[in-house]
């Protein structure tokens, strides 16, 4: 079955695609979400328009992206954690944590943003990926201190 997708859709396409999809999978799950829309001769002359309306609202995502990349790149977080011995941690230090002290800061970053490679479990100084859009990451200086 030919479908339009009306948004973006990991491993099937972007939003405004012409994809062929099998009918079951069309018609029990992605119709009734709302994400796909059957490829009519009407729907495609809409999705010409949509289309222009999605790459605007694209390019005003990305540009607010860039320009939160900016702040970030120019703030670094303090997180005051207690030590055990040898400078460890007890627990570790969490996006949760993360995101927290940039809200202290005055920056809304979601969660699922902030990409840790590994439990930050020492003190010390580290650089966290927050991936903000597709095309855009900054990078974050967190400091980890003792309380």
């Amino acid at each position: 079955m030919k479908v339009i997708l009306k948004q973006d859709i990991k491993d099937l396409g972007k939003g405004g695609d012409l994809i062929d999809v099998k009918d079951g999978y069309a018609r029990n799950y992605l119709i009734p979400q709302g994400l796909v829309a059957p490829a009519t001769s009407k729907n495609m002359k809409q999705v010409g328009h949509e289309r222009s309306v999605i790459a605007d609202q694209l390019k005003k995502e990305r540009l607010t992206a860039q320009e939160l990349a900016a702040r970030i790149q120019n703030v670094s977080c303090t997180i005051a954690k207690r030590v055990g011995e040898n400078n460890r941690l007890f627990g570790s230090v969490t996006t949760k944590d993360i995101e927290e002290s940039l809200r202290e800061e005055g920056l809304v970053i979601p969660r699922r943003a902030i990409q840790l490679a590994d439990n930050i479990k020492e003190l010390g100084v580290y650089d966290v990926a927050i991936q903000l859009h597709p095309d855009v990451a900054a990078s974050l200086k967190v400091w980890v201190v003792a309380k």
